[in-house]
């Protein structure tokens, strides 16, 4: 009898038939917490009123119009909205399904538009499971393990993680970008590379944001080395630090090339990259399309979710409430002997756990991870060593939600320590 495949493993064991906001519910009924947001797709909550209208009404007009057969006024108008809070300068924009396709579209328009072949990595570093992307990510070997050899020309710097290198934050970016200098020096010649890829709160690899500093640094350096500097929004994009965009968190800083997914359509699949007309002219003739890129009723989600975000002032909830589950997450951190570092920007909040020697404690972690879906919430770990449980709510969260979790939280990681 066909069933899923075993490799398939459920981070919690609720089986959900149904959602509303911030809460899922399974057959029996039962409330969970949902502080997974789809890990960060759901941005508006489960079923928000006006997505679910805005996709009732496009299914009923057009489900798909193939976007290198004919246009739509859906994907027409949701570019036009999207320039509202993209950059100035990034003005055009190729749309496809899912975060992993929308890095290898900017893998393959960097390399064509440089004509260099190489690109530079961070440590820690997810940027999804195709045979390019995987290839880009340093976050765990279970990611790229088995499928080799993976494509060439990729290198890696040092990420700047003060809490993993024992530094503070300034002194960790200098340690990073000295990495990304020897790098350039050692391995990947500026001549021939063509763009560094870089979240700016590493989401598999942590939960860490980048410190004051980094992105200027990036910036810089492509500036002067003439590589592009291509910024993976996949996850922080669209409110999700308190900011519309991660990168904005370090002014000044305008990437070349913005790729973004997960919370762009409120949980339908669809993603994007932003560059420059002139840089994305650049990409050679044929080597953009796809067939269910740019859909019609995934765009139409997509433009509610942009008056949702608008009109409810969702980046500033995000801002205000993260700042409330950071504090909370810290004062149960500071009496857990176990959780080792709190972090995170907005709502993206992280707890690291380790033993008493300083390794990783993926077990403890995951043993509260279980205990908080025992008693209602729903979360899930990440960091390398699986050590790391991370709180991804959506951005409709209240200051109440919020302090719901924590007092679950609480309780589950006094639960695990006995």
């Amino acid at each position: 009898m066909p069933q899923l495949s075993p490799v398939l493993k459920q981070a919690t064991p609720v089986l959900a038939t149904r959602g509303a906001g911030m809460y899922l519910y399974d057959a029996d009924d039962r409330r969970y917490l949902d502080f997974t947001a789809g890990v960060g797709v759901t941005s508006t909550g489960h079923c928000h009123p006006r997505v679910v209208e805005a996709v009732q009404q496009q299914a009923g007009r057009l489900i798909h119009g193939q976007y290198t057969t004919v246009l739509h006024d859906q994907l027409l108008t949701l570019t036009d909205r999207l320039g509202e809070v993209l950059p100035d300068g990034l003005d055009s924009l190729f749309y496809v399904n899912s975060g992993s396709e929308a890095v290898e579209a900017a893998l393959r328009l960097a390399r064509q538009a440089t004509g260099r072949q190489n690109v530079i990595v961070f440590d820690g570093s997810f940027h999804g499971r195709t045979m390019g992307a995987a290839a880009l990510t340093t976050a765990g070997t279970r990611f790229r393990a088995g499928i080799g050899p993976l494509m060439p020309g990729v290198a890696v710097a040092p990420f700047p993680h003060a809490f993993r290198l024992g530094l503070s934050e300034e002194a960790a970016v200098e340690h990073a970008l000295r990495g990304l200098d020897h790098v350039l020096a050692t391995v990947s010649s500026p001549a021939e590379t063509a763009a560094l890829f870089v979240e700016p709160v590493l989401g598999e690899g942590g939960y860490v944001p980048a410190p004051d500093g980094f992105l200027a640094g990036l910036r810089e350096r492509a500036d002067r080395h003439g590589m592009l500097l291509v910024v993976d929004e996949i996850q922080t994009g669209f409110g999700r630090t308190g900011a519309f965009w991660a990168y904005q968190h370090s002014p000044g800083v305008v990437p070349d090339v913005v790729i973004t997914a997960k919370g762009l359509a409120s949980g339908f699949p669809l993603s994007a990259i932003a560059a420059p007309t002139e840089l994305m002219s650049r990409a050679w003739p044929g080597s953009q399309g796809g067939t269910y890129g740019g859909n019609a009723v995934a765009c139409a989600a997509a433009l509610a979710t942009l008056d949702v975000i608008r009109d409810e002032g969702l980046v500033a909830n995000a801002a205000e409430q993260g700042r409330r589950l950071l504090d909370g997450l810290r004062k149960t951190g500071a009496d857990a002997p176990a959780v080792v570092d709190v972090r995170g920007r907005g709502l993206m909040a992280a707890s690291e756990f380790a033993r008493p020697d300083g390794s990783p404690d993926a077990a403890t972690a995951q043993r509260v991870q279980r205990a908080c879906a025992e008693r209602g919430l729903l979360l899930l770990t990440c960091g390398v060593h699986g050590n790391v449980v991370r709180m991804i709510p959506a951005l409709i969260v209240t200051a109440e939600q919020i302090d719901e979790a924590l007092a679950l939280w609480s309780t589950a990681v006094a639960s695990a320590a006995e």
